[in-house]
C-alpha cells in the first residue's frame, strides 16, 4: 500500500519569493528536509494548528540587521509604579477557550 503525501501549503510573499508553511507535527518529522529548505534561501511558515507560531528564515551573519537601543529609564525610576487594576474579575482560562474555540 502507498502512503499518502503531505500536502504542504505554499504562499506567495513578493513578485518572485515563495513561503512554505507546515504544521508542527510535520516539520518535527521532516526537520532536516525543512532546514534544507531554509538553507538554499526558502522561508518556512511554522503553524500550530490554524495559528502561525515561527518563522525559519536563512541565517544572515550581518550585524547590519539589528539595531540596540538603549533602555528609555532606569529601571530604578520603574519601581514606583503601580500594576494595572481590571475594572472586572478576569477568567483568563475561560476567555482562551473561548478565544481558541472562535477560530
Amino acid at each position: 500500500m502507498v502512503e499518502p503525501r503531505a500536502v504542504e501549503i505554499v504562499t506567495i510573499s513578493s513578485h518572485n519569493r515563495v513561503m512554505k508553511e507546515v504544521m508542527v507535527s510535520q516539520l518535527k518529522a521532516k526537520l532536516s528536509s525543512y532546514l534544507s529548505a531554509v538553507r538554499k534561501g526558502e522561508t518556512v511558515i511554522v503553524r500550530d494548528r490554524r495559528t502561525p507560531i515561527a518563522k525559519l528564515v536563512p541565517y544572515s551573519q550581518s550585524a547590519e540587521q539589528f539595531r540596540l537601543e538603549g533602555a528609555e529609564q532606569a529601571a530604578s525610576e520603574l519601581q514606583g509604579l503601580s500594576p494595572v487594576r481590571l475594572l472586572k474579575p478576569l477568567d483568563v482560562v475561560k476567555t482562551l477557550r473561548a478565544d481558541r474555540e472562535a477560530r
